[in-house]
């Protein structure tokens, strides 16, 4: 019987892994230059968790079952709600503001399509205990950082930034209540992924005879790309009292949050777009997503703020924003700019073993290089000398580490660079203080004194 991989998940074979890892460095590397700190959790975790976070839709999205404790429990399909829970618990005893990243495999049961698996690796940051717009701006910038980290230029992308809050306030200047805002910015959410015809449908359930007007001035506030136009139309909204003046420091966050991302050197990348609503709806405040710059594909990454989620799943009233970047899509970006990533790391050294009287000697010094935290491959089975020269050279190794028995009777290992051909001749005991000078310079830079 041959069995195959399931729909939507990956084999990594050795080029595959390795490009994945390189990914995962890149993450990894950007995190750390803002000082943010790694974490883990379980791949599995109570099904509630995910159902009190999103709702009851989305259990049919999940790998779910009943473990043999009688418990009802489901792969993550995303990391925010355990990340919620894990700093709830211990919200006390932690130093604020929370700066956090993880890179993990998530799953959902999905129709596997472009862009989109079953299961799939993410790279989480989030700031936690932080309710300025500074936070945001810290978040974005690791955002824009970590793909320019790959190589891509700054016209190669675009994170399209919007705002939750200023929709209930646009809404509610529509004269929306809660449940019908709710269900418009629903709509909002998609659509660019709907025909005009069955927009105003959807509009005229939620406003009735309105939608037409309604959409109108919903597309116009689409349409908007740049401060000035964004701070006319927040202050032209009819509101008064204290809506009036929240959405009055709306504008200041704004301007604040603009400022910010120019002076990190990142405000070219980002675009003002409120067509970004974000889907879920436990967004409070500023959101964004980033796209390839022409909008083509799905998202490379989105986020925002969730200041409510952490007291929803039990902990204390806290507030938060972070992002997701997953795997697939930006793998695929890469592919199409034919930005390679890093192949499997080749061997420093390959032994040359001419004989089980040569190999006692050779399997000393590949223990020790090793241990030294070089790279070093040796043959497993006797071959010819031809043979293993030849397997070395097309190892792609540097080095190649030569024991005959002339070698073997002088005390000696031949050195030879399988780049150039050139050769040194060294006393075994002198390797250990040659070999990264070696690795660093090559060989000649050793002879070159002779």
């Amino acid at each position: 019987m041959e069995f195959e991989t399931l729909p939507g998940f990956r084999d990594f074979l050795p080029d595959a892994c390795s490009a994945r890892n390189s990914i995962f460095d890149h993450w990894r590397l950007a995190a750390e230059s803002f000082n943010f700190q790694e974490y883990d959790a379980p791949v599995l975790e109570p099904l509630e968790l995910f159902i009190e976070k999103s709702g009851e839709e989305i259990v049919g999205q999940l790998f779910n079952f009943t473990d043999r404790g009688d418990r009802s429990v489901a792969l993550r399909p995303e990391m925010t709600p355990t990340l919620a829970r894990l700093v709830g618990a211990r919200a006390n005893s932690l130093k604020r503001p929370v700066k956090w990243f993880t890179i993990g495999e998530h799953y959902r049961y999905e129709r596997p399509q472009k862009g989109r698996l079953r299961a799939f690796y993410q790279f989480n940051a989030d700031i936690l205990g932080e309710s300025g717009p500074g936070a945001d701006a810290e978040l974005i910038a690791l955002l824009a950082h970590t793909l320019r980290s790959f190589g891509l230029a700054a016209d190669d992308f675009v994170i399209r930034l919007s705002d939750r809050n200023l929709w209930w306030s646009i809404l509610a200047a529509e004269d929306l209540e809660t449940e019908k805002a709710i269900e418009v910015l629903g709509i909002i959410d998609k659509m660019d992924r709907m025909g005009r015809e069955r927009l105003l449908e959807k509009l005229a359930d939620a406003v009735g005879s309105r939608a037409g007007e309604v959409c109108a001035r919903i597309d116009a506030v689409r349409e908007i790309r740049d401060f000035a136009a964004l701070e006319s139309m927040i202050r032209s909204l009819p509101l008064e009292g204290a809506s009036a003046e929240a959405l009055h420091a709306r504008v200041e966050d704004w301007r604040c949050l603009m400022e910010l991302l120019s002076h990190l050197g990142v405000g070219d990348s980002v675009r003002i777009d409120l067509s970004i609503v974000r889907g879920l709806a436990y967004y409070t405040g500023f959101v964004f997503e980033a796209f390839e710059a022409s909008g083509a594909g799905r998202a490379l990454a989105g986020g925002g703020r969730y200041d409510d989620l952490v007291q929803k799943l039990g902990g204390p009233a806290m507030p938060a924003v972070g992002f997701a970047m997953g795997d697939v899509t930006l793998a695929d970006l890469l592919q199409e700019k034919s930005i390679d990533l890093e192949p499997p790391a080749k061997a420093d050294f390959v032994c040359v073993i001419g004989g089980l009287e040569e190999q006692c000697f050779a399997l000393q010094d590949v223990a020790f290089l090793r241990h030294l935290g070089y790279r070093v491959e040796y043959p497993l089975k006797s071959q010819n000398f031809g043979k293993q020269l030849k397997a070395a050279v097309q190892s792609g190794a540097s080095f190649a580490l030569i024991y005959g028995s002339e070698e073997r009777e002088q005390g000696v290992v031949r050195v030879r660079d399988l780049r150039t051909a050139t050769e040194l001749v060294l006393p075994r005991e002198k390797l250990a203080s040659a070999v990264s000078g070696i690795i660093a310079d090559g060989i000649e830079s050793l002879t070159s004194g002779d």
